[in-house]
């Protein structure tokens, strides 16, 4: 039975159905190749392809990991190690916390270990990098890897010297014979030759070394690779270059809806060297250089004409319409409920009816959206930014009908992605150029591309009611979401009448997942409510907190920030206030702490100082779990104070980093951050739940500051 804190993965998961932004038509010889001479009784109409995230971590369809040992790990001539993984490096630092627990297995250096990652001729299937799943999915896989492999070289050297294994260890990237003191590298046992070795079914069974024994794991590595970040040697997907390659520009539609009616060719046409390429609702230039792409598509943007649909909705009528259009017959929308609301609230001395709001906000990543597509023959291969090569190749494979076995997608180390980059936008446009072209066709997205045909983090409406004993005793527990998602959407509290619900409905804008997805709003909403009850009922915030919890987890990152913050020496004055906030998301457990200070009359709300305890299980590279956690806070800052889409008439109002106000240096605080180590329990990822407490706990502060509650994200509004 699924426990009433818990997710259920396929709501989560078919919240990020992102649609597709373009459509290709069919030639006869298409046609033919896919129905024969049969009738084709339906088509995918234009619009209605869509993109799943699968934010859940579950696939749609069924991949079996293969069991051969080879597929995952080779080892060359010279003891090197290489290793293939279908994730992918977007500055997580995975390449890093991965090999070290490769490294750890095999008794070898980080050094000697080379990662092949996103790569989807080379590497094992794998449904992404998203949903903080690499550390306690492919960490465990790899390390089972890892351990067979060290024990099949055992193997090896036993048969070589002809004595028994047990008289064997692996150290240093060598077998030694401790009685004879001789010593077999890797290299010189395989020859260079594959491994032969099945893994078991179940990985569990490969006996691994156990968290408090770790001498590489565990341990601040440097970040592999790092020089080549730091001097500028790494050539992200933007920087691939290929022989006789072409750049492209594509045609955007005017504003959200609008259609092309007519469009006049002749002027880009003429320029030397230019292919336009129009095919259903994609149109777009292929050119020799950027410049004279630049020059194309502008000609065919002078030489359009559009039909817009009037009257569609601003950020002014945003809310009114997320709760009128909640999809009432959607299996997801059934609540889950523990006792009775409705009682707990009449036993209640302290009630409380409140409703939260979150804006769309862009993922603004350094590098926009990027691919280079090149053609051989009917194989095509595509260098592009994505956390899921597999689902992209999927992708190309269905834009021209072919099969996916004649796809590879390669993905560089991207520059960031914040769960914005599950799609293939850039890929499939480069694509459809370099076949029109018949030469390779990079396509790199500009920033108001990014902030305006991206999919943005939901916007949200979230109504609470809660009710509490005067001793802070939590009776009744009701909240509902409208759009922002079910992610972190259960409370943590221990609450005997419970209604959870959440409504997808159909969103204005483009939309999909998000560092953390939904758990931010949730926790903002959650978080924030608590805080109301706490002081209705006269409790210190965290006092009640801890009065109404049963997580000892929770407990002890609630706790350890307290300390590391001094709250209980906190003192308030005017204009000056603190706030702390927490929960958990993706198995990791976080609570902050912050000051803050509001100008008058102004309201400019300025961070202080922050402090922070985050706990994941076994922590797997201190120094790269610092690094997330203290990139998530500061993510945070954007969409806590000042981030938001703001649009009206089908067109982004701010589509550009100077319209669109993300945290500068000024905007930090010192951040304090406290890790707490559990080597007994499992590593859970850090990429998405250190984020999530920011918010409540700034809002909570400027409760305290100014006596004014705000239920708005940004809390200092939309700006102008």
């Amino acid at each position: 039975m699924r426990s009433r804190r818990d997710v259920d993965p396929n709501a989560e998961l078919a919240q990020h159905e992102i649609p597709s932004l373009h459509w290709f038509s069919l030639d006869r010889r298409q046609f033919l190749r896919l129905f024969g001479g049969g009738i084709a009784v339906g088509l995918v109409a234009p619009g209605a392809a869509v993109l799943r995230a699968q934010e859940s971590g579950r696939a749609r369809d069924s991949h079996e990991l293969p069991k051969d040992l080879a597929a995952w790990l080779h080892v060359d001539k010279d003891g090197r190690v290489t290793v293939f993984t279908g994730k992918v490096e977007m500055g997580q630092n995975i390449r890093t916390s991965l090999a070290q627990q490769i490294a750890e297995e095999l008794r070898i250096s980080v050094d000697a270990i080379r990662m092949v990652m996103g790569d989807t001729d080379l590497c094992p299937w794998d449904a992404g990098t998203f949903g903080s799943r690499t550390t306690p999915t492919m960490g465990p896989q790899l390390r089972a890897v890892a351990a067979t492999a060290r024990e099949a070289l055992v193997d090896l050297a036993a048969q070589r010297w002809k004595v028994s294994r047990d008289e064997l260890t692996a150290e240093n990237g060598q077998i030694v014979n401790g009685a004879s003191k001789q010593a077999l590298s890797y290299g010189e046992l395989t020859r260079g030759e594959k491994l032969v070795r099945t893994l078991p079914a179940d990985i569990a069974a490969v006996a691994v070394s156990p968290a408090a024994k770790w001498k590489i794991a565990g341990t601040r590595v440097p970040k592999v690779d790092g020089r080549d970040f730091v001097t500028g040697a790494h050539k992200y997907p933007s920087d691939v270059t290929r022989p006789g390659m072409f750049h492209g520009k594509i045609l955007r539609p005017i504003a959200f809806e609008a259609a092309l009616l007519s469009l006049d060719a002749a002027k880009a046409e003429a320029m030397p060297g230019v292919k336009v390429v129009r095919d259903g609702d994609f149109t777009g230039v292929a050119a020799p250089d950027l410049y004279t792409a630049e020059q194309a598509v502008a000609a065919l943007a002078s030489g359009a004409k559009w039909k817009e649909t009037p009257g569609q909705p601003s950020n002014a009528t945003l809310f009114e319409y997320l709760k009128k259009n909640a999809d009432a017959g959607s299996e997801r929308t059934e609540p889950r409920t523990t006792g009775s609301v409705d009682q707990g609230l009449a036993s209640a001395d302290v009630k409380l009816s409140k409703t939260y709001t979150v804006q769309y906000i862009a993922h603004a990543p350094l590098e926009p959206r990027a691919a280079v597509a090149e053609w051989n023959g009917d194989r095509l291969t595509v260098w592009t930014g994505s956390q899921r090569p597999f689902a992209v190749r999927e992708e190309l494979a269905t834009a021209f009908r072919m099969p996916s076995e004649n796809v590879r997608v390669l993905i560089p180390d991207t520059g960031s992605a914040y769960g914005g980059k599950h799609t293939g936008d850039a890929a499939i446009e480069a694509a459809r150029l370099s076949k029109a072209a018949g030469k390779p066709v990079k396509v790199v997205w500009t920033r108001e591309e990014e902030f305006t045909w991206a999919y943005l983090r939901p916007a949200g409406v979230i109504e609470v009611r809660g009710g509490a004993r005067r001793d802070g005793t939590l009776v009744a527990w009701e909240f509902h979401n409208y759009n922002s998602g079910p992610a972190g959407i259960a409370t943590p509290y221990e609450v005997p009448n419970q209604k959870i619900q959440y409504h997808p409905v159909k969103s204005l804008l483009r939309q999909g997942s998000y560092r953390a997805l939904a758990s931010t709003a949730n926790h903002f909403a959650r978080e924030s409510h608590m805080d109301e009850l706490a002081h209705e009922v006269g409790m210190d915030p965290l006092a009640f907190r801890l009065k109404n919890l049963s997580d000892a987890r929770l407990k002890a990152v609630f706790e350890a920030a307290a300390d590391k913050f001094g709250w209980s020496k906190r003192q308030s004055a005017p204009g000056r206030g603190f706030g702390i906030a927490g929960g958990n998301e993706k198995a990791g457990y976080i609570a902050l702490c912050a000051e803050v200070e509001v100008e008058k009359p102004s309201g400019v709300v300025h961070l202080r100082r922050v402090a922070a305890a985050f706990e994941c299980g076994a922590v797997v590279n201190p120094g790269g779990l610092r690094n997330q956690v203290e990139g998530a806070i500061v993510q945070g800052i954007g969409g806590a104070l000042f981030e938001a889409i703001r649009f009206a008439d089908g067109r982004l109002l701010n589509p550009h980093f100077a319209q669109y106000r993300l945290p500068r240096f000024s905007d930090v605080p010192p951040i304090e951050i406290v890790l707490l180590d559990r080597k007994d329990l499992p590593s859970a990822g850090a990429g998405e739940c250190p984020i999530v407490a920011l918010a409540p706990a700034v809002a909570g502060a400027m409760f305290e500051a100014t006596g004014k509650r705000v239920r708005a994200l940004p809390l200092e509004g939309l700006g102008s």
